[in-house]
C-alpha cells in the first residue's frame, strides 16, 4: 500500500510537471484529494507550511512595492554599470551580483531584469554569453538558501532551533559556503563550449544579421527609487538584528513578545506601507507588478506540492524512520542526494524544504548534515524548464545558450552540479568548525 501511494504521490508531482509553472501546485492539491479520499491517507490543515506562505506573501508585497516604485530598475542599472565597468570578468561578477540580488530579496526571480545585461555585456567582449549567463542563473537559485529572507531558509531555521541551531548560526554556515561555491562554478562554467568566435551557430546567425548590438539600455528610473530601495535596505537590516537580538546566541531579548517568522512579516508589510505612503504610489499597482505575481505563483506551489509531500510522509514516518535512518547515518550524504532530485520535480526551495527537511530530521540525520545538505534543494536548473533558465536562453542572440536534444544537454548543467557538489563539501567543512 505504502508503494502504491508512493506512486500516487510520484505520479501527481510528474503531472504538475508537466503542466509548469503553477500547475506543480494545482496538481499537489488534486494529489492529496486523491490520497485522502481513494487510499484513505488521513490528512490534516496543520501539514500546510502556513509561515512559509505567509512569508512569502509579505516579502513579495514588499518587493513589488520596490519594483513599482522603480528601486529594482535602479538596482539593476547599478548592476549594470558595475558589470559594464570589469567586462572581462564577467563570468565572475555576473553570479555575483545575481547571488546578491536574490539573498537581499528572498527570490531568484530578481535575475530576469540583470540577464539581458549578462548577454550583452558578454557578447561585446567577445565572451560566450552562455559561460555568466548559466552560472548567474543558478547563482540566483542556490542563493535562496542563503538568503535572510527567503521562505526556504526561514522555516528550516525554524525546526533547526529545537536541536540547537539558530537562525544566526545557520546564515553563518550558509553563506560562505553558498558563495564560495558558486565561484567555483564560475570557475567551471569558464570551460564549457568553444569560443564564441569558433561557434559555427553563432558565425551563421552573424552572417545573417541575426544578432544585435544594444549597447547601454537607457532606463527612465523615478526620483522615488532611491528612497524605496533605502526602506527595503533598511527594513532587511532591522529583519536581521532583530533575529540576532533574540536568538539564543546573543539573547538579547528574553521571551520576546513577537517572533522571528511574525517580524519577518511584519516588517516587510510595514516597509512596503512606507514605500507606498513615502513615494505616493498607488496600491493597485502593486499586484499588477511581475514580482508580486510571480510571489503568488511560489505560494499556490508550496501550498499544493509541500502538503501533498508532507501527507505522505506523515503518514509513514515510522516506517521512513525505519528504512532510511540507519542508511542515513551510514552515508550522510545520502540526503543531498534525496533532496537534490526532489528539487528538480518540485520546482521550489520553499516546497522542497517544508515537504523532505522535517522528515529528515525525524529519522536522526545530525544538523550538520541537514545543514551541510539544504543547498541541494536548489536543483531546479537541471530539467531545462524553470523560468529563469528559459529566459537566459530567449535573451543570448548568439545562439550559444541553447538546449541540446538530450534533456540534461545545456550550459548550466555543469556549473550548476559544481556549484552544488562544492556547497554540500564547504558546508559539511564550515559546518564542523561552527557547530
Amino acid at each position: 500500500m505504502v508503494a502504491l501511494e508512493l506512486l500516487a504521490v510520484l505520479s501527481f508531482i510528474l503531472l504538475g510537471a508537466r503542466m509548469g509553472g503553477i500547475g506543480i501546485g494545482l496538481a499537489g492539491g488534486a494529489g492529496v484529494i486523491f490520497l485522502s479520499l481513494v487510499m484513505g491517507v488521513p490528512v490534516s490543515q496543520a501539514l500546510i507550511p502556513i509561515d512559509v506562505i505567509l512569508i512569502i506573501i509579505s516579502v513579495i508585497t514588499a518587493i513589488a512595492a520596490l519594483q513599482v516604485a522603480g528601486g529594482l530598475d535602479w538596482l539593476v542599472d547599478k548592476a549594470e554599470h558595475f558589470l559594464r565597468k570589469n567586462p572581462k570578468h564577467i563570468t565572475f561578477y555576473a553570479p555575483l551580483v545575481t547571488y546578491l540580488m536574490t539573498l537581499m530579496a528572498g527570490t531568484g526571480h530578481t535575475a530576469f531584469s540583470t540577464l539581458p545585461v549578462i548577454a550583452e555585456v558578454a557578447k561585446e567582449q567577445g565572451i560566450r554569453p552562455s559561460r555568466p549567463l548559466s552560472i548567474a542563473v543558478v547563482a540566483s537559485q542556490v542563493a535562496i538558501t542563503a538568503s535572510p529572507l527567503s521562505a526556504a531558509l526561514v522555516f528550516f531555521s525554524g525546526i533547526l532551533e529545537p536541536v540547537g541551531v539558530d537562525y544566526l548560526t545557520l546564515l553563518a554556515i550558509c553563506i560562505p559556503s553558498t558563495l564560495l561555491a558558486c565561484m567555483l562554478g564560475a570557475f567551471s562554467a569558464n570551460f564549457i563550449g568553444s569560443e564564441l568566435s569558433d561557434d559555427p551557430i553563432y558565425q551563421e546567425r552573424l552572417a545573417k544579421g541575426q544578432i544585435t548590438s544594444k549597447g547601454r539600455n537607457r532606463r527612465d528610473i523615478p526620483d522615488t527609487a532611491k528612497k524605496a530601495t533605502a526602506i527595503f535596505l533598511a527594513a532587511i537590516f532591522i529583519v536581521v538584528a532583530y533575529a540576532a537580538a533574540i536568538s539564543h546566541s546573543l539573547n538579547l531579548i528574553e521571551q520576546p513578545v513577537l517572533g522571528r517568522n511574525e517580524a519577518i512579516m511584519t516588517f516587510m508589510l510595514a516597509a512596503a506601507g512606507a514605500i507606498v505612503l513615502t513615494c505616493k504610489l498607488d496600491t493597485a499597482q502593486l499586484p499588477a507588478a511581475s514580482t508580486f505575481r510571480s510571489g503568488m505563483t511560489a505560494c499556490v506551489c508550496v501550498l499544493g506540492v509541500a502538503w501533498l509531500g508532507a501527507t505522505f510522509i506523515n503518514a509513514h514516518v515510522n516506517d521512513i524512520t525505519e528504512l532510511a535512518g540507519s542508511t542515513l547515518q551510514e552515508s550522510p550524504w545520502m540526503l543531498a542526494l534525496v533532496l537534490f532530485f526532489a528539487s528538480m520535480l518540485l520546482y521550489s526551495q520553499g516546497a522542497t524544504t517544508t515537504a523532505l527537511m522535517p522528515a529528515a530530521l525525524a529519522v536522526g540525520v545530525s544538523p550538520l548534515t541537514a545543514i551541510a545538505s539544504f543547498s541541494a534543494v536548489s536543483a531546479l536548473f537541471v530539467l531545462p524548464t524553470y523560468p529563469t533558465l528559459l529566459a537566459a536562453v530567449e535573451m543570448d542572440d548568439t545562439g550559444s545558450t541553447r538546449i541540446g536534444k538530450l534533456v540534461f544537454n545545456h550550459p548550466f548543467f555543469v556549473p550548476g552540479m559544481v556549484t552544488i557538489i562544492s556547497s554540500v563539501c564547504l558546508g559539511f567543512t564550515i559546518g564542523s568548525l561552527i557547530l
